[in-house]
């Protein structure tokens, strides 16, 4: 299909937790599409082509005369002569959508250039009008039209259509198409997945089915991928798993062998890290992993040699009981109990960052992890993990504040960068550690043109939106 107008491609990008790589760097960007037309193998389109004008010859002078004022950018002329070619053979030779598809460029062009909101109103249903005719009259283009409306209604039109809507849109256009689906509708339907579970809009059942899906779409695009389309299914690769790992919230989602995939190459790397041990043995309990289980073994060997009992008696031992039996309510009740009855500002301030890690690490609850971090850093200031941590959350955040690289995502590693800034200020033990996380992340942040395009300026107050809700110092990515 001529789909150059194609824009907004969702991604990276989540989490909820997201790797230290592009995690941070989703949100919607425009992506050029190269264009490519649909093949008619077989029946032409039934609507009117170029032989059933009433001069077939000067209606496909038109079309090649308004496709070169197009590529020229003089768009009054072409859209002249493109009204003249979707009048009499909107179907062009019978073989390709171009002139829906260009008829769809040109309202949308309109609708950034009105604030006339009757007048954006009227383009807007122009654009699903040809929508509409795209699927009366090549049928073989699948579930491409719905996946389009819907890809519109989430990025340009929310208010038209709700999520569960557009989440329908969106299914239907993927159990058409299956593993051959459109990639620009993988990373909005992930989001929109995750959200309506959450929600309890609909149940683990459809989550699973459809989060197993994403995957096998995933592995198939990357596959059988060519060219500039590898790049973005690399994209969606970045966001779509990240964004899913919110199910690791939900009981009985994921099996034994996900939690073991996704935590054991932690264990790995820090094997004498009782942090880790706990949160990988936690992990692997919650997904029901037995004793037996050599991979469990491994990490319950590793903490008997390595880790010391918790001893102190009363709610923080129960927590500790809790919390390796992968009970996290009761380990939260306990940790919040034992942190009102500890006996001095250290030892409170550590069940308070652990709570924090809680709601992080286990429960996916950003906000709630925040809080409790905060909580810990007004009962020792001078500590720098506090923010760190708040640091890492934020870094995180791409996939939560906008599904695909770009902007939105983007933006969050300024106060990411923030937080770990603060650390090293009131904190001299974690300077090297929030160092190295800041020149990790520097690199991610926007582009000098990308700051100019929107008219704000390096240095300027800019303020983070989502959950974060904070206003942070605009910064440029250094040029290569």
């Amino acid at each position: 299909m001529n789909i150059k107008w194609l824009a907004l491609f969702g991604l990276v990008f989540g989490l909820i937790t997201c790797t230290p790589k592009v995690a941070e760097e989703v949100a919607k960007t425009t992506v050029k599409t190269p264009e490519k037309s649909i093949a008619l193998d077989e029946d032409l389109s039934p609507c009117p082509k170029f032989k059933d004008a009433p001069n077939p010859d000067q209606a496909e002078e038109d079309y090649v005369l308004y496709r070169d004022f197009l590529k020229v950018n003089n768009l009054p002329r072409a859209f002249e002569l493109w009204k003249k070619v979707y009048a009499v053979a909107p179907a062009a030779d019978g073989k390709r959508n171009t002139v829906y598809s260009d008829g769809i460029f040109f309202y949308e062009f309109f609708i950034t250039q009105t604030e006339d909101s009757i007048k954006r109103e009227e383009y807007i249903d122009a654009v699903f009008e040809l929508y509409d005719q795209i699927e009366g009259c090549y049928p073989q283009a699948g579930g491409y039209v719905d996946a389009r409306r819907a890809f519109d209604y989430y990025y340009k039109y929310p208010n038209r259509k709700s999520k569960i809507e557009i989440y329908k849109l969106f299914k239907k256009s993927i159990d058409r198409d299956g593993l051959k689906v459109n990639d620009f509708a993988i990373n909005p339907f992930t989001a929109l997945l995750v959200e309506l579970q959450q929600e309890g809009v609909i149940d683990n059942t459809e989550a699973k089915k459809y989060e197993g899906l994403i995957r096998e779409i995933i592995a198939n695009g990357l596959k059988k991928c060519e060219g500039v389309y590898c790049e973005r299914w690399k994209v969606i690769n970045d966001y779509a798993p990240e964004r899913l790992r919110a199910f690791e919230a939900v009981k009985d989602f994921y099996d034994c062998d996900y939690y073991k995939n996704q935590y054991f190459k932690d264990f790995e790397v820090a094997q004498t890290d009782c942090d880790t041990i706990r949160l990988v043995f936690s992990r692997l309990r919650w997904g029901g992993c037995p004793n037996e289980d050599p991979v469990m073994a491994q990490v319950i060997a590793a903490g008997n040699k390595n880790c010391v009992e918790e001893t102190a008696p009363g709610a923080a031992k129960q927590g500790y009981d809790c919390l390796r039996n992968a009970d996290y309510d009761c380990a939260l009740e306990q940790f919040k109990k034992a942190a009102d009855e500890a006996p001095d500002a250290t030892r409170k301030a550590d069940l308070l960052l652990l709570i924090s890690k809680i709601y992080y690490s286990h429960l996916r609850n950003f906000p709630l992890a925040r809080t409790w971090a905060l909580r810990a850093s007004e009962v020792r200031p001078s500590w720098g993990e506090p923010y760190m941590l708040i640091g890492r959350l934020y870094a995180s955040s791409g996939p939560l504040c906008g599904p695909g690289t770009g902007w939105d995502s983007q933006v969050v590693t300024w106060v990411a960068i923030d937080m770990w800034n603060k650390a090293k200020q009131v904190d001299a033990s974690v300077a090297k550690e929030a160092i190295k996380y800041i020149e990790r992340y520097t690199q991610y942040m926007p582009s000098v043109e990308d700051i100019f395009s929107r008219k704000l300026q390096e240095g300027g107050r800019f303020f983070v939106p989502c959950w974060i809700q904070e206003s942070t110092t605009i910064r440029a990515a250094p040029r290569n």
